[in-house]
């Protein structure tokens, strides 16, 4: 059986050194282009026509309704081109074809935009069909996707031949009928994390076409579609990244997860190296795991095989007839189960599973006595606390704590009073107005933090705490610009914004 262990500290380490760059190595060079009614641009494709590393498309208020092709807009190491919203609650990019679409880009973000009822894809990221030469260093962050304008197989965020990139504290809902929230074909280490889906047609979440080296951590996945996670899918051969790939899917970390509904949570196909652990899976409504093989081409395509499902939570009823569907040309007996909490509500003696490999160290029939019925942390007598096996490399739980060792099985670890709860995404800190002129409101404050106003030069202008019950941050003596945020709680973690002082 083989290792997982192409994740490294030094792939994660290497998207937080991209996000640190982006946020702090603006040159004083860097300029605002504005967009909106009355401002220097009309739209983001005309700013996006001016651009040079370091700039800033700063999009005002307003529903942008046309369908902005981006190409070859390229920021350095230390420079990213961004693109962001004052406010993604009033910066709408509707109604068109597309919202955004970026071809052969590198070192971009963007952020705090809102994507709704588009009839193609909402965004699209490529490589402009140049297979070999993908984009680059792409970071999406707190954007909202939000009610496709069709139901075929229209994608709220696709991305073909992308490489190095993230997409985190965004939300999807309502996607279309035969679409997915995130696709990707041919994409290549990439980390999508605090990210929230709901109602989905197809999926949450699709990773095919060669695509390999991808984390999927601390996401919620809600009413997920016909398969949550399609870890591989089929592709047209055309489309492969690399073209000789011989598989659709590899070497992919499906850690710490909530799974809430869906036709089938897991969908391992065509994927060989995959790692599905310490998910929290609630209620699958006719599946839990599904293995299949769509594209059969022997010898090229290796059958879908070397997969792991280990430290999960599975809380399910009797409408789950088959708990392991299996397709043709499959290598089922070649998966690791261990250590997984199966528990059938509707029959708790009926908990044990039909896997196609003996399960070492599960357990069967016991509740994990979840905290309530719509929270799924851990009481205190929990059977899973601390009773799952090392997993190197695990990302921290949903809300923030570390694993300990042993783990607790599922994506909540023990910790004790539920008062001393970190940061979920629901809650996650956010500053307004932005841009200000005289003072920014730290809004969803639930503790004491330390606040840090970084220029874009890099000097610390303003440091100070900050409590709940006095949010306000005065920067009426900053000169206009650019400045970053940082907030940092007494547990460590910590939280970057960037705002606009008029």
């Amino acid at each position: 059986m083989f290792v997982l262990n192409i994740f490294s500290m030094t792939f994660q380490s290497r998207l937080f050194l991209g996000l640190f760059l982006t946020l702090f190595s603006v040159t004083s060079s860097s300029k605002t282009l504005p967009v909106g009614a009355g401002k220097t641009y009309a739209n983001p494709g005309a700013a996006a026509m001016v651009a040079v590393a370091g700039d800033t498309i700063l999009i005002y208020p307003g529903n942008y309704t046309g369908t902005y092709f981006i190409n070859n807009l390229k920021g350095k190491s230390h420079a990213y081109i961004v693109i962001m919203g004052t406010n993604k609650n009033s910066v709408f990019l509707s109604a068109g074809s597309e919202g955004l679409h970026l071809s052969e880009v590198a070192y971009v973000k963007i952020q705090d935009l809102t994507f709704t009822a588009h009839t193609s894809n909402a965004m699209n990221v490529d490589d402009g069909g140049k297979l070999t030469s993908p984009s680059k260093h792409v970071i999406i962050s707190q954007c909202d996707f939000k009610y496709m304008g069709a139901q075929g197989n229209n994608d709220f965020l696709k991305l073909s031949g992308l490489d190095s990139f993230t997409v985190s504290y965004s939300t999807f809902h309502k996607g279309a009928t035969g679409g997915s929230g995130i696709d990707m074909v041919g994409c290549h280490y990439g980390w999508v994390h605090h990210c929230h889906f709901d109602s989905m047609g197809s999926n949450c979440v699709q990773m095919k076409g060669g695509t390999q080296f991808i984390k999927i951590e601390n996401n919620v996945f809600k009413n997920g579609g016909q398969r949550s996670l399609n870890l591989g899918g089929s592709t047209g051969y055309a489309f492969f990244r690399p073209q000789n790939a011989k598989f659709e899917a590899a070497d992919i970390a499906v850690y710490s997860n909530e799974f809430i509904g869906g036709l089938a949570p897991i969908a391992y196909v065509g994927a060989e190296r995959i790692d599905v652990a310490n998910n929290t899976i609630i209620l699958p409504e006719k599946w839990i795991i599904r293995i299949l093989q769509e594209t059969a081409d022997t010898p090229r395509f290796v059958p879908c095989r070397n997969n792991m499902f280990r430290n999960n939570i599975i809380y399910f009823s009797n409408a789950v007839t088959t708990h392991v569907n299996i397709g043709s040309n499959t290598l089922p007996a070649t998966f690791l189960f261990s250590h997984n909490l199966w528990y059938n509500l509707s029959n708790p003696a009926n908990s044990s599973p039909s896997l196609p490999s003996t399960e070492s160290n599960s357990i069967r029939g016991s509740d994990p006595l979840f905290v309530s019925s719509n929270n799924y942390r851990l009481q205190k007598n929990s059977p899973a606390i601390q009773s799952g096996t090392l997993i190197p490399n695990l990302p921290k739980d949903m809300l923030g704590f570390t694993y300990k060792n042993p783990p607790s099985r599922g994506a909540y670890e023990f910790e004790g009073s539920p008062s001393r709860v970190n940061m979920p995404f629901k809650n996650k800190p956010f500053i307004y107005p932005n841009p200000a002129l005289k003072s920014v409101v730290v809004a969803n404050l639930t503790q004491a933090m330390q606040c840090t106003v970084i220029n874009s030069k890099g000097d610390i202008v303003i440091q100070q705490s900050i409590q709940p019950d006095s949010p306000n941050l005065l920067i009426d003596d900053l000169s206009s610009g650019i400045y970053y945020l940082r907030l940092e709680g007494f547990d460590g973690e910590y939280i970057i914004s960037r705002f606009i002082k008029e």
